[in-house]
């Protein structure tokens, strides 16, 4: 039987890519579901190739849109909506679901997902960002797998498959450092953000492009991982890598480090979510160490301030993680539309960490209370 799939955020770059491995292993995989927020075009695209049961488009100002463009196929089931999205990942003959989504829209669907036992493979970091101490409690109540689909956590947990209940002594998650590592402060204070979407080794979409340039998302990869292996973020060391080869690593309790290690492809940890704990061949370009030196730096907390405010996040906890995303995530595209200067960014979610009501102890509904208060003061101070 074919693995029946979800995927969420099929038009991003994590979901056209998931496609990819689907079509590469047809004989394994079917698209049951394909979800949007705004693209319909190739929302629709998508779904006369795959031929899934259902597509959603988030924005329902889009759906009749959708529904002409794919009139001819009565086969599929046109949706609209959040609430759509969330009784989508419901359905009885999904096997997984993949978490692209950006943002925390993807909260809210992840959740039912999990409460409706699915398989999670997640690439949306914002889910464990902002809720991952509840992520993790409805995983372990309905026994659900959580199989990560960011590179560096796939390097991480593939560096620990095989390991049991080995003491982790340290995770070192790399990072790129983006297109601004070698720049002073002075020279970033003018970047814009068309400087920013120069990534140096990866093709992403331009939310988490930008994330990257202020190490942003690196801050929520260490809240991501605190969450996945239980590995508390003093126990997290980020290193500056430029070459993106050695995705992460594990220290162990007797010094020994694990790593993995590949060309920047981002179809690999998609596809070893998806046949975990299989490994299955996939084509495109092969490693060759002899054309790549590995260098690793530290990063710079004083001039990336955004990787600090997540770590001050991690160790405040409670509800603190969820008021720092929803601030990055109004700066972020503040940035995007010129309302507001790279540096500006990381000013407006420090004053937002300041400001918003703080609950040690959140429920579900406190994250969607916070998210909207603290996006709120982030655009006031805009």
């Amino acid at each position: 039987m074919k693995k029946q799939i979800a995927i969420l955020g099929s038009t991003g770059s994590i979901g056209t890519q998931a496609l990819e491995v689907i079509e590469e292993h047809s004989d394994l995989f079917e698209v049951y579901c394909l979800t949007a927020n705004n693209r319909v075009e190739l929302l629709a695209q998508q779904a006369r190739k795959f031929h899934p049961a259902a597509v959603v488009i988030a924005n329902e100002a889009r759906y009749d849109e959708l529904c002409q463009l794919l009139a001819d196929q009565p086969d599929i089931k046109v949706y609209a909506g959040a609430k759509a999205l969330d009784e989508i990942v419901e359905a009885e003959p999904i096997d997984m679901v993949l978490a692209a989504m950006v943002g925390f829209a993807g909260l809210s669907p992840t959740v039912h997902a999990i409460r409706a036992h699915k398989k999670i493979c997640l690439a949306n970091k914002e889910t464990l960002v902002v809720a991952g101490e509840l992520i993790c409690q409805l995983a372990s109540e309905y026994h659900v797998p959580i199989l990560p689909v960011d590179s560096e956590h796939s390097a991480i947990f593939q560096s620990l498959v095989g390991e049991g209940d080995n003491p982790v002594e340290k995770i070192l998650l790399t990072c790129s450092g983006g297109p601004f590592r070698l720049m002073t402060t002075e020279q970033m204070a003018t970047v814009t953000a068309a400087d920013a979407l120069r990534h140096p080794t990866w093709d992403m979409g331009a939310k988490i492009t930008i994330d990257s340039a202020s190490l942003m998302n690196k801050g929520f990869e260490v809240i991501e991982a605190k969450w996945l292996f239980g590995v508390p973020a003093e126990r997290i060391q980020v290193l500056i890598h430029p070459q993106s080869i050695v995705h992460s690593a594990v220290q162990f309790c007797d010094g020994s480090v694990k790593a993995q290690l590949g060309v920047p492809d981002m179809r690999l940890p998609i596809q070893y979510a998806f046949s975990f704990p299989d490994r299955l061949t996939l084509s495109g370009d092969r490693l060759d160490l002899f054309r790549h030196p590995l260098e690793f730096f530290e990063p710079d907390m004083e001039k990336f301030r955004c990787l600090a405010l997540a770590f001050e996040a991690i160790a405040r906890g409670g509800n603190m993680p969820c008021i720092l995303n929803a601030a990055n995530e109004v700066v972020n595209e503040a940035f995007r539309h010129d309302r507001c200067s790279f540096p500006q960014m990381a000013e407006i979610i420090d004053k937002t960490m300041q400001r918003a009501t703080f609950d040690a102890n959140p429920s579900l509904d406190t994250y969607f209370r916070t998210d909207a208060e603290a996006r709120a003061i982030a655009a006031e101070m805009l």
